[in-house]
Protein backbone atom coordinates (compact mmCIF):
# COMPACT_ATOMS: atom_id res chain seq x y z
CA UNK A 1 0.00 0.00 0.00
CA UNK A 2 1.63 3.16 -1.26
CA UNK A 3 1.75 5.87 1.48
CA UNK A 4 -1.07 8.56 1.05
CA UNK A 5 1.27 11.24 0.44
CA UNK A 6 2.65 9.80 -2.56
CA UNK A 7 -0.20 9.38 -3.99
CA UNK A 8 -1.56 12.57 -3.59
CA UNK A 9 1.84 13.88 -4.80
CA UNK A 10 1.11 12.11 -8.29
CA UNK A 11 -2.32 13.77 -8.08
CA UNK A 12 -0.93 17.13 -8.06
CA UNK A 13 1.50 15.97 -10.82
CA UNK A 14 -1.37 15.17 -13.15
CA UNK A 15 -3.08 18.43 -12.61
CA UNK A 16 0.04 20.29 -13.02
CA UNK A 17 0.35 18.34 -16.73
CA UNK A 18 -3.41 19.56 -17.00
CA UNK A 19 -3.08 23.11 -15.93
CA UNK A 20 -0.15 23.58 -18.34
CA UNK A 21 -0.97 21.27 -20.88
CA UNK A 22 -2.43 24.77 -22.92
CA UNK A 23 0.78 26.88 -22.23
CA UNK A 24 2.89 23.47 -23.74
CA UNK A 25 0.53 23.60 -27.01
CA UNK A 26 0.70 27.48 -27.59
CA UNK A 27 5.20 26.59 -27.29
CA UNK A 28 4.82 24.46 -29.71
CA UNK A 29 4.09 27.11 -32.39
CA UNK A 30 6.46 29.80 -30.36
CA UNK A 31 9.37 29.82 -31.63
CA UNK A 32 12.08 29.43 -28.61
CA UNK A 33 13.61 32.85 -27.38
CA UNK A 34 17.09 32.57 -25.74
CA UNK A 35 15.59 36.45 -24.50
CA UNK A 36 12.94 38.39 -22.86
CA UNK A 37 9.92 37.05 -22.65
CA UNK A 38 11.20 33.69 -22.23
CA UNK A 39 9.18 30.93 -23.76
CA UNK A 40 7.35 29.86 -20.22
CA UNK A 41 5.99 33.32 -19.34
CA UNK A 42 4.44 33.98 -23.25
CA UNK A 43 1.01 32.00 -22.01
CA UNK A 44 0.85 34.65 -19.24
CA UNK A 45 1.59 37.46 -21.15
CA UNK A 46 -1.25 36.35 -23.51
CA UNK A 47 -4.12 36.02 -20.53
CA UNK A 48 -3.29 38.91 -19.10
CA UNK A 49 -3.19 40.96 -22.23
CA UNK A 50 -6.53 39.16 -23.55
CA UNK A 51 -8.10 37.69 -20.91
CA UNK A 52 -8.01 34.19 -18.98
CA UNK A 53 -10.91 32.95 -20.85
CA UNK A 54 -10.32 34.04 -24.84
CA UNK A 55 -6.67 33.15 -24.24
CA UNK A 56 -7.45 29.86 -22.40
CA UNK A 57 -10.02 28.87 -25.48
CA UNK A 58 -6.96 29.94 -27.86
CA UNK A 59 -4.36 27.58 -26.65
CA UNK A 60 -6.26 24.46 -25.40
CA UNK A 61 -7.28 21.89 -28.28
CA UNK A 62 -7.72 18.58 -26.66
CA UNK A 63 -7.53 16.98 -29.83
CA UNK A 64 -4.84 14.50 -29.06
CA UNK A 65 -1.20 15.09 -30.60
CA UNK A 66 -1.29 11.37 -32.19
CA UNK A 67 -4.37 12.52 -34.38
CA UNK A 68 -2.69 16.00 -35.87
CA UNK A 69 -0.33 17.26 -38.72
CA UNK A 70 2.33 19.68 -37.61
CA UNK A 71 3.43 21.23 -40.27
CA UNK A 72 6.77 22.99 -39.80
CA UNK A 73 6.23 23.36 -35.74
CA UNK A 74 8.27 26.26 -34.42
CA UNK A 75 9.65 24.84 -31.28
CA UNK A 76 10.57 20.70 -32.26
CA UNK A 77 11.24 20.49 -28.16
CA UNK A 78 7.90 21.34 -27.20
CA UNK A 79 6.56 19.26 -29.66
CA UNK A 80 8.71 16.22 -28.36
CA UNK A 81 7.75 16.74 -24.78
CA UNK A 82 4.09 16.99 -25.24
CA UNK A 83 3.85 13.54 -27.34
CA UNK A 84 5.86 11.82 -24.90
CA UNK A 85 3.71 13.22 -22.11
CA UNK A 86 0.75 12.07 -24.26
CA UNK A 87 1.86 8.89 -24.98
CA UNK A 88 3.13 8.07 -21.47
CA UNK A 89 -0.47 9.37 -19.88
CA UNK A 90 -2.46 7.52 -23.21
CA UNK A 91 -0.41 3.81 -22.56
CA UNK A 92 -0.74 4.40 -18.81
CA UNK A 93 -4.44 4.67 -19.09
CA UNK A 94 -4.61 1.50 -21.32
CA UNK A 95 -2.49 -0.51 -18.87
CA UNK A 96 -4.75 -0.27 -15.77
CA UNK A 97 -8.10 -0.18 -17.76
CA UNK A 98 -6.92 -4.25 -18.92
CA UNK A 99 -6.42 -4.93 -15.33
CA UNK A 100 -8.86 -3.29 -13.62
CA UNK A 101 -11.97 -1.95 -15.52
CA UNK A 102 -14.94 -4.41 -15.26
CA UNK A 103 -15.88 -5.81 -18.73
CA UNK A 104 -19.19 -4.45 -20.23
CA UNK A 105 -22.17 -6.61 -18.63
CA UNK A 106 -24.25 -8.69 -20.44
CA UNK A 107 -27.76 -8.85 -21.80
CA UNK A 108 -29.83 -11.59 -23.38
CA UNK A 109 -31.27 -9.75 -26.85
CA UNK A 110 -33.87 -12.65 -27.78
CA UNK A 111 -36.94 -14.01 -26.89
CA UNK A 112 -37.59 -16.62 -24.52
CA UNK A 113 -37.34 -20.53 -26.08
CA UNK A 114 -34.57 -19.92 -28.60
CA UNK A 115 -31.63 -20.45 -28.37
CA UNK A 116 -30.14 -17.37 -25.80
CA UNK A 117 -27.91 -14.63 -27.92
CA UNK A 118 -26.14 -12.60 -25.37
CA UNK A 119 -25.20 -8.84 -26.17
CA UNK A 120 -23.35 -6.05 -24.82
CA UNK A 121 -25.49 -3.61 -22.36
CA UNK A 122 -25.97 -0.78 -24.24
CA UNK A 123 -25.91 1.28 -21.08
CA UNK A 124 -23.16 0.04 -19.23
CA UNK A 125 -21.05 0.20 -22.76
CA UNK A 126 -21.77 3.63 -22.59
CA UNK A 127 -20.61 4.86 -19.01
CA UNK A 128 -18.48 7.91 -19.92
CA UNK A 129 -16.73 6.78 -16.99
CA UNK A 130 -14.95 3.95 -19.15
CA UNK A 131 -11.82 4.10 -20.66
CA UNK A 132 -12.09 2.80 -24.42
CA UNK A 133 -9.00 1.77 -26.10
CA UNK A 134 -8.32 2.43 -29.41
CA UNK A 135 -8.58 0.47 -32.29
CA UNK A 136 -7.84 0.19 -35.84
CA UNK A 137 -10.37 2.62 -36.70
CA UNK A 138 -11.31 4.50 -33.40
CA UNK A 139 -8.51 6.56 -31.31
CA UNK A 140 -10.99 5.42 -28.28
CA UNK A 141 -10.80 7.68 -25.37
CA UNK A 142 -7.56 8.93 -27.14
CA UNK A 143 -10.01 11.11 -28.59
CA UNK A 144 -10.35 13.35 -25.68
CA UNK A 145 -6.90 14.06 -25.05
CA UNK A 146 -4.37 14.33 -22.32
CA UNK A 147 -6.92 16.34 -20.03
CA UNK A 148 -9.45 13.23 -19.88
CA UNK A 149 -6.49 10.73 -19.75
CA UNK A 150 -4.74 12.68 -16.80
CA UNK A 151 -8.46 12.92 -14.91
CA UNK A 152 -8.67 8.81 -15.48
CA UNK A 153 -5.51 8.09 -14.25
CA UNK A 154 -6.29 10.51 -11.29
CA UNK A 155 -9.18 8.37 -10.56
CA UNK A 156 -7.74 5.39 -10.33
CA UNK A 157 -4.94 6.32 -8.32
CA UNK A 158 -7.77 7.71 -5.99
CA UNK A 159 -9.62 4.53 -5.75
CA UNK A 160 -12.90 6.21 -7.66
CA UNK A 161 -15.94 3.96 -8.57
CA UNK A 162 -14.37 1.05 -6.99
CA UNK A 163 -17.47 0.08 -4.75
CA UNK A 164 -21.03 -1.96 -6.04
CA UNK A 165 -23.33 0.29 -7.61
CA UNK A 166 -27.13 0.65 -7.90
CA UNK A 167 -28.64 0.57 -11.18
CA UNK A 168 -32.21 2.03 -12.74
CA UNK A 169 -33.23 -1.61 -12.22
CA UNK A 170 -32.01 -1.61 -9.06
CA UNK A 171 -29.98 -4.53 -9.39
CA UNK A 172 -26.25 -4.25 -7.69
CA UNK A 173 -23.53 -4.57 -9.87
CA UNK A 174 -19.83 -5.06 -9.28
CA UNK A 175 -17.49 -1.68 -8.90
CA UNK A 176 -16.94 -0.29 -12.33
CA UNK A 177 -13.46 -0.24 -11.13
CA UNK A 178 -10.85 -2.71 -8.62
CA UNK A 179 -8.04 -1.30 -6.81
CA UNK A 180 -4.56 -0.94 -8.43
CA UNK A 181 -2.72 -3.56 -7.21
CA UNK A 182 0.48 -2.37 -5.90
CA UNK A 183 2.88 -2.68 -9.22
CA UNK A 184 0.50 -0.84 -11.19
CA UNK A 185 -0.06 2.21 -8.95
CA UNK A 186 4.11 2.32 -8.70
CA UNK A 187 3.79 2.62 -12.45
CA UNK A 188 1.31 5.53 -12.69
CA UNK A 189 3.00 7.27 -9.95
CA UNK A 190 6.45 7.52 -11.79
CA UNK A 191 4.32 8.34 -14.90
CA UNK A 192 2.86 11.11 -13.21
CA UNK A 193 5.97 12.24 -12.16
CA UNK A 194 7.54 12.21 -15.41
CA UNK A 195 4.56 13.46 -17.40
CA UNK A 196 5.09 16.75 -15.04
CA UNK A 197 8.97 16.93 -15.53
CA UNK A 198 8.53 16.81 -19.39
CA UNK A 199 5.90 19.59 -19.40
CA UNK A 200 7.68 22.05 -17.00
CA UNK A 201 10.92 21.42 -18.60
CA UNK A 202 9.97 22.22 -21.78
CA UNK A 203 7.91 25.38 -20.47
CA UNK A 204 11.49 25.96 -18.39
CA UNK A 205 8.86 26.18 -15.41
CA UNK A 206 11.46 23.49 -13.48
CA UNK A 207 13.46 24.79 -10.53
CA UNK A 208 16.06 27.32 -12.21
CA UNK A 209 16.90 31.19 -12.06
CA UNK A 210 18.00 32.30 -15.57
CA UNK A 211 19.12 35.79 -16.41
CA UNK A 212 16.10 37.91 -17.89
CA UNK A 213 18.33 39.36 -20.81
CA UNK A 214 17.53 42.80 -20.22
CA UNK A 215 18.31 45.47 -17.32
CA UNK A 216 16.10 46.83 -14.78
CA UNK A 217 14.06 49.22 -16.84
CA UNK A 218 14.04 51.36 -13.36
CA UNK A 219 18.01 51.21 -12.65
CA UNK A 220 19.99 49.15 -15.03
CA UNK A 221 20.55 46.14 -12.58
CA UNK A 222 20.39 42.82 -13.42
CA UNK A 223 17.36 40.74 -13.88
CA UNK A 224 16.75 37.34 -13.22
CA UNK A 225 13.71 34.69 -13.68
CA UNK A 226 13.30 32.32 -11.04
CA UNK A 227 10.74 29.56 -11.47
CA UNK A 228 10.10 26.09 -9.66
CA UNK A 229 7.64 23.33 -9.67
CA UNK A 230 4.57 24.38 -8.44
CA UNK A 231 5.20 28.40 -8.29
CA UNK A 232 4.73 30.78 -10.17
CA UNK A 233 7.01 32.24 -11.93
CA UNK A 234 8.84 35.87 -10.54
CA UNK A 235 11.41 38.18 -11.87
CA UNK A 236 13.65 40.14 -9.16
CA UNK A 237 16.17 43.21 -9.65
CA UNK A 238 19.79 42.07 -8.23
CA UNK A 239 20.45 46.19 -7.19
CA UNK A 240 18.49 45.56 -3.95
CA UNK A 241 16.09 48.29 -1.90
CA UNK A 242 17.52 51.39 -3.48
CA UNK A 243 15.84 50.36 -6.70
CA UNK A 244 13.00 52.60 -7.24
CA UNK A 245 10.42 49.92 -9.29
CA UNK A 246 7.21 50.24 -7.71
CA UNK A 247 7.19 46.42 -6.52
CA UNK A 248 7.79 44.87 -2.78
CA UNK A 249 11.02 43.74 -1.76
CA UNK A 250 11.61 39.57 -1.44
CA UNK A 251 13.37 38.32 1.92
CA UNK A 252 16.29 39.14 0.10
CA UNK A 253 15.41 42.53 -0.09
CA UNK A 254 15.28 42.82 -4.31
CA UNK A 255 12.92 44.02 -6.01
CA UNK A 256 10.58 41.44 -7.07
CA UNK A 257 7.72 41.25 -9.69
CA UNK A 258 5.48 38.77 -9.02
CA UNK A 259 3.26 36.66 -11.78
CA UNK A 260 0.18 39.08 -11.49
CA UNK A 261 3.57 42.33 -12.58
CA UNK A 262 4.90 40.40 -15.30
CA UNK A 263 2.41 42.07 -18.40
CA UNK A 264 3.59 45.54 -16.89
CA UNK A 265 7.44 44.72 -16.55
CA UNK A 266 6.89 43.35 -20.22
CA UNK A 267 5.47 47.38 -20.89
CA UNK A 268 8.33 48.69 -19.54
CA UNK A 269 10.96 46.38 -20.77
CA UNK A 270 9.54 47.83 -24.77
CA UNK A 271 9.58 50.91 -23.31
CA UNK A 272 13.14 51.25 -22.34
CA UNK A 273 14.21 49.54 -25.55
CA UNK A 274 11.91 51.96 -27.74
CA UNK A 275 14.06 54.61 -25.75
CA UNK A 276 17.49 52.96 -26.48
CA UNK A 277 16.76 52.66 -30.02
CA UNK A 278 15.45 56.06 -30.25
CA UNK A 279 19.12 57.55 -28.82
Amino acid sequence: MYPPARLHRAVAQLRTVREEWGALLAAIETPPAAVWPPAQLSTHLAQQQAGDDDAGASVVDRTPLVLRRHPAPLNLDALDAATRAERLLFDTADTLAAAVQRPIARRLVNSPGRIPVWDDDPVDAADPRRWRFPSATDPGSRAHGVHWAAVWVEGRLLSEDTAPEHHGDKVLRPALFGLLPEHLAHEAIRVAGQCEWLVLRALQLDARSTPAGRPCPWCGGDMVLHTADGQAPRVTCSTGPTCPAPVPLDDQQHRVWGVTDLGPLAAAFEQAGAADRAA
